[in-house]
């Protein structure tokens, strides 16, 4: 969810910007972006499309997950000049820490579950069970190897949506606020960089 906030914001000032510097939206050149999207495709069918994550076994979510991040590893890799991606390349690499360290899933405990709204609260949540058909594992916290890069925030309430998220996750953010913002960028700062 807060990458969704941050391409909103990011695309908003970014179109902002360009309208009061009258300048043009101008899409970055990124290489290898077919990796990207081979990368992300795996992580849409499991963690976001119930259903068909329905039906793949937990047993093989993890090597989806690390593989499908080894991937978009690379992509950060061979863009890594290109505005944003030192932030979206330290999420990544703290997310997937944190994933390799607790054998493929994004560990989460009941006690950061239980700051969700109240109407979540009211599910049953086993440790060492998978949260839903998210990347997630309910751990015990003394358990977590790496906690402290693990899922631990959420957005304030009275926001409409609320989440639970990394410190990976907010500089992915991070950097995709920044690729967002890079898109208006006049032809002459582009050229200096």
């Amino acid at each position: 969810m807060i990458l969704l906030y941050a391409v909103i914001v990011g695309l908003a000032a970014s179109i902002l910007r360009a309208r009061l510097t009258h300048r043009t939206l101008q899409i970055p050149q990124l290489r290898w972006e077919w990796l990207m999207l081979i990368a992300v495709i795996p992580q849409i069918l499991v963690f976001y499309l119930p259903a068909i994550s329905q039906y793949i076994p937990n047993s093989i979510i993890p090597t989806v997950q690390i593989l499908s991040m080894l991937g978009l590893i690379v992509f950060i890799l061979m863009n890594a000049l290109s505005p944003g991606f030192w932030a979206l390349g330290l999420g990544l690499i703290a997310n997937f820490l944190v994933i390799i360290s607790n054998g493929g899933w994004m560990p989460i405990s009941i006690e950061i579950l239980q700051r969700l709204p109240a109407a979540s609260t009211q599910q049953l949540w086993t440790v060492g069970a998978r949260l839903g058909y998210t990347k997630d594992i309910i751990m015990a916290p003394a358990n977590i190897r790496l906690i402290w890069l693990s899922d631990q925030f959420t957005l304030p309430s009275g926001l409409p949506q609320n989440t639970i998220f990394s410190l990976g996750d907010i500089f992915i953010a991070i950097g995709v606020f920044f690729l967002m913002w890079s898109l208006s960028q006049n032809t002459d700062e582009k050229e200096k960089k």
